[in-house]
């Protein structure tokens, strides 16, 4: 499985949303989430109140006293095995895991206990217009860079101007294709204006990382390899071997150690990332001390191989940490750049051929549910209504695009076929066939064949990862349905480029979840991004309705908006059967070694290796309260 929050816009973004609130920062925003004057405050939010006042001291979910030392290491976080840059914004290339997290800082930050609101961070005011087409935000006046510069309107801008250039991923593009213009009002002030209103875009631009213009000084932005970055993070780069891994020291000098969003995070000394060719090295590796923690996703590795002795002696622990993220999407997305995905008939064949009740059942120990929606364990799931049908605020979205979608999707939701009794496999399989046939697709000289006699044959791309032994398993269904694949391993690096260039048939993707969905939304479905390379519409999408209804989250102003249109899009998104959903967990897996110490309030919403990184330290002698 490939994790589709590998681009820096995304990790960033997601932290927004997936820690994130129901609140609005501006005492301004008072009503529906409009603001009444252009007042500022010390955060934003799309809907609602900010949860924390201008004068709070820290987040509920950090340990203000945490005490400070000591090395954290960590392994590659993903499937890299090894980096040919530093700079984590451009397309080309692997960059270094941390470098974006540990070194790179926005306008505002997230809470994880809300939903889509932020805090000041390199801003100390924000200040949105009446007329919700620009939003001001005032730069803190100690804010540094690693190099002691103070960080100015000019260096925002600049680094607005290089993400939204050619050489960047085009995530950035997509994110902030409503910004109009950005202007330099003085040395610490600069202005966001908007081509439409779009209540989410001060959150988009607040969360766009900020660098030094002295970091391109001498290599063009799109060249950088192994400059380090001149940002105002809390870590610096110590020392690296680009097959090995990579470590990083607490800046003495971090401008920010007093700040209330900052109190209690980023503990540790030094934060170390070694990179492991695969999966059972990298748990070999932990088992035998070699580093600190490790988020496992496999259930059947979580169940049988996280023991032994220093699991028993209490030197390493393994916890379910339970969160409130809404599922996202995970599974096995069809391209229909492909002309044998094109019909609606044969997806949803393909559909019906994965058997999960099995494969929960005899390889992930009942772990899992299976996912229902592009927004499962979430309001916004059109399966969340309660007979499955639209209600009168999705009608009001859906009717004026009637002539553009399928009758089905003003019906029931679509449900994910079963393989409990009285259903079975064959039953599925069955139904398969008589789809395929309706899309002309019939089984002869064994193989399923088209009107001209070419087989169905198609290549699953996978990394190596996690999914293998699942994909094996689909595999055989759809053979018994006359469809032949062919199973393609290769290393990170080529996957990644690979589905930048959407040379694919089909590959196994989690695209991240989201509290509150929005402009990322774009980057994932609209046409436009169907043909821009590096973007998420990996589906080769294009759908005008589709279009329509990805604006009209975008453009919703209070919650009840936001989840009648999310339940659109959802409703028609399902009906197209553009992906094989898999399953989802409720709690993140984590194992660990004793001396590592986190608070007791957990976060809502988070991701494991982000909450560990900084929020989490290492025991000593004193004594800390948590």
């Amino acid at each position: 499985m490939h994790i589709r929050a590998r681009r820096p816009l995304q990790a960033a973004w997601q932290r927004f949303r997936s820690f994130a609130a129901l609140g609005c920062g501006l005492a301004a925003l008072c009503v529906a989430g409009f603001p009444l004057s252009a007042d500022a405050a010390h955060g934003f939010a799309q809907y609602g109140g900010l949860k924390y006042p201008v004068d709070f001291t820290h987040f509920d979910y950090v340990n203000p006293d945490a005490p400070r030392g000591g090395t954290l290491t960590l392994a590659n976080p993903d499937r890299r095995t090894s980096f040919d840059k530093f700079n984590p914004f451009t397309l080309k290339g692997t960059s270094a895991p941390g470098v974006n997290a540990l070194m790179f800082e926005s306008l505002l930050i997230a809470s994880a206990d809300e939903t889509a609101s932020a805090y000041g961070l390199l801003a100390d005011d924000v200040t949105v217009a009446p007329d919700e087409l620009s939003v001001t935000f005032h730069l803190r006046p100690k804010a540094r860079f690693s190099n002691g510069d103070p960080v100015l309107a000019s260096d925002v801008k600049y680094s607005y101007d290089m993400l939204m250039s050619k050489a960047s991923s085009p995530g950035y593009r997509s994110m902030c294709t409503d910004v109009k213009a950005v202007t330099v009002v003085d040395p610490l002030t600069v202005r966001f204006d908007f081509k439409q209103r779009n209540i989410e875009l001060p959150l988009i631009v607040g969360s766009l990382p900020v660098f030094s213009k002295k970091w391109t000084a001498t290599v063009p932005f799109e060249k950088l390899t192994f400059e380090a970055p001149v940002a105002s993070g809390p870590y610096l780069i110590e020392r690296y071997d680009a097959g090995r891994g990579i470590s990083f020291k607490r800046n003495p000098a971090y401008w920010g150690d007093d700040l209330a969003v900052r109190r209690g995070t980023f503990n540790f000394d030094h934060v170390v990332y070694r990179l492991y060719k695969d999966e059972t090295a990298k748990l070999e590796a932990f088992k035998a001390g070699e580093f600190d923690a490790i988020v496992e996703y496999k259930a059947k590795s979580w169940a049988k191989s996280y023991e032994g002795k220093r699991f028993t002696s209490g030197d390493l622990f393994k916890t379910d940490f339970p969160h409130r993220n809404g599922a996202g999407m995970q599974g096995f997305v069809m391209n229909m750049r492909k002309p044998m995905f094109k019909d609606v008939r044969v997806r949803q064949a393909l559909i019906l051929a994965l058997d999960f009740e099995w494969l929960n059942r005899q390889l992930f120990y009942g772990a899992y549910r299976r996912l229902d929606s592009w927004f499962s364990n979430s309001e916004l799931a059109a399966s969340a209504t309660f007979d499955g049908r639209p209600g009168p605020g999705e009608l009001a979205l859906l009717e004026p695009l009637r002539a553009q979608l399928q009758p089905e999707v003003f019906g029931p939701i679509v449900t994910q076929p079963a393989t409990n009794p009285p259903r079975s496999l064959r039953d599925n399989l069955r139904d398969a066939r008589r789809l395929l046939a309706q899309a002309g697709w019939t089984y002869e000289d064994g193989a399923l064949r088209n009107a001209k006699g070419e087989p169905f044959v198609f290549e699953f791309l996978d990394d190596g990862g996690a999914m293998s032994r699942v994909i094996t398993t689909y595999v055989r269904n759809l053979e018994k349905l006359g469809i032949e694949v062919n199973q393609r391993t290769t290393d990170f690096a080529l996957y990644q480029k690979r589905l930048e260039d959407f040379d694919f048939d089909m590959v196994s993707i989690r695209f991240p979840d989201s509290q509150s969905p929005g402009n990322e939304l774009r980057d994932r479905f609209n046409s436009e991004a169907a043909d821009t390379p590096g973007s998420d519409n990996l589906f080769g999408l294009k759908s005008p309705a589709i279009d329509h209804l990805v604006d009209n989250v975008l453009h919703a102003h209070t919650r009840e908006e936001l989840v009648n249109a999310g339940r659109a899009l959802d409703r028609v998104l399902m009906h197209g059967y553009y992906i094989v959903p898999n399953w989802f967990s409720a709690s993140h897996r984590v194992a660990y070694r004793k001396e590592l110490v986190y608070p007791q309030r957990l976060p809502y919403y988070y991701t494991a290796e982000g909450w560990i990184l900084s929020n989490w330290w290492r025991a000593d002698t004193r004594p800390a309260a948590q």
